[in-house]
């Protein structure tokens, strides 16, 4: 389990990766998705026209973080952290004054670049490339920040947004991200956030990894076999939150205790986190994603299997599940595969297919659903996804300069 004493020698190190975590919130799907009935009203626009706003936002994110990722492995920690939430703010400000349709695109391009993609690339990256024999530790504490942010914004934004409106809401939100930037650069120093000496540093490294360049991963086939399993947790979770007022409706549930039991999602997902990063630690994050998906599968196929309410809490926890697994799992693997040397530019490639999948989710259920699929059989094909992913990641070899 997680040692205090380990918390208590490396608090600011672990502490700068739970607050990027954290402040990603504003970026993520669970946060927007919270003022799409009234960003919806006031454009006078369909669903459809806002998932596929979101969508072109979100795929152009995608193919700005290849590039803008890579920024960790060259930029003072502190630098990059002040650019990226300083850019988060600036794009939460833009939001509290959305005129029109191209406007939206341009702040969800802005949202899911500063937010989803680099604020918790930023966070991840430095933790996984600081700790090596316990990076798994390590990871579960700064995956935290994404529970925690789950936890405690959707019913604070509700809460809130009654009594001062949707628009102020996100000029509180940059506020709170300036204010937040002094406070980051403290905790991190001067440094880019090198591998520690001794029981977790640059010895260890140099012993168990082989230093990969960005070219060199992209010819590796056990790079493309585990990358369908990364993208898995963000394409369906995505794409099924981003749809969750549709699938309430045709369940038969009430929004109200759909909402409700995001609170299970989040004490199940923390729970999780903390106790994979042992998990990994003792195992290797590589042994173990074979396996991370069957929670996912499990929940997709209880969502296909009826409308009791019982459905919807067991839905819940089960996602959790697989989501506190990928947190620490896919931010630990790529460091184990392929090395920390160029680990931002790595994990950059990872994260930009994620932030792909999370872009197509919405529009890909949403046009399914327009057709006439219906949310069970989506919900099924989903679970099946799952399946072939895992059989991949099970098949996928190491990486050729191991086998050399």
């Amino acid at each position: 389990m997680l040692s205090l004493e380990f918390m208590r020698t490396h608090w600011r190190e672990l502490l700068f990766g739970f607050a990027m975590c954290f402040l990603s919130s504003f970026g993520q799907t669970f946060f927007i998705s919270l003022f799409g009935g009234q960003i919806r009203t006031e454009l006078a626009i369909t669903d459809g026209q806002f998932g596929t706003y979101y969508a072109m936002g979100t795929l152009g994110s995608a193919a700005i973080l290849v590039w803008s990722g890579r920024l960790v492995d060259s930029l003072r920690l502190r630098d990059m952290a002040a650019l990226v939430l300083g850019g988060l703010a600036i794009v939460c400000v833009a939001m509290s004054f959305l005129t029109g349709p191209i406007m939206l695109v341009i702040v969800f391009f802005g949202l899911r670049q500063f937010g989803q993609g680099l604020a918790s690339h930023t966070g991840v990256t430095a933790v996984a490339r600081r700790f090596s024999a316990e990076r798994g530790r390590a990871l579960s504490i700064a995956s935290l920040g994404h529970s925690a942010g789950e936890a405690i914004f959707p019913i604070t934004v509700v809460a809130i947004m009654v009594m001062m409106g949707w628009r102020n809401l996100w000029l509180i939100s940059a506020a709170m991200l300036l204010v937040s930037i002094p406070f980051i650069r403290w905790l991190i120093g001067r440094g880019r956030g090198e591998p520690l000496p001794g029981k977790d540093g640059a010895k260890k490294l140099k012993a168990t990894g082989i230093d990969h360049t960005t070219a060199e991963v992209l010819r590796e086939p056990s790079m493309w076999m585990r990358l369908p399993a990364a993208m898995a947790p963000s394409f369906i979770y995505t794409g099924l939150v981003f749809h969750q007022v549709t699938i309430v409706e045709i369940k038969g549930w009430s929004l109200t205790y759909w909402a409700g039991n995001f609170a299970l999602f989040a004490v199940a997902s923390i729970c999780t986190v903390i106790v994979a990063g042992p998990l990994v630690d003792r195992f290797s994050a590589r042994a173990l994603i074979r396996y991370f998906l069957f929670p996912l599968m499990l929940s997709c196929v209880t969502l296909w299997y009826g409308n009791a309410l019982w459905i919807v809490p067991v839905f819940m926890i089960l996602m959790a599940l697989s989501s506190g697994l990928y947190h620490v799992m896919f931010s630990a693997v790529w460091a184990e595969l392929y090395g920390v040397k160029n680990l931002g530019a790595i994990r950059a490639l990872a994260q930009a297919a994620m932030v792909f999948s999370s872009g197509v989710a919405p529009a890909a259920m949403g046009l399914a659903m327009d057709a006439g699929v219906s949310i069970e059989d989506i919900s099924l094909a989903c679970g099946a996804y799952c399946v072939i992913a895992s059989i991949l990641t099970a098949l996928a070899p190491s990486p050729r300069k191991e086998l050399a």
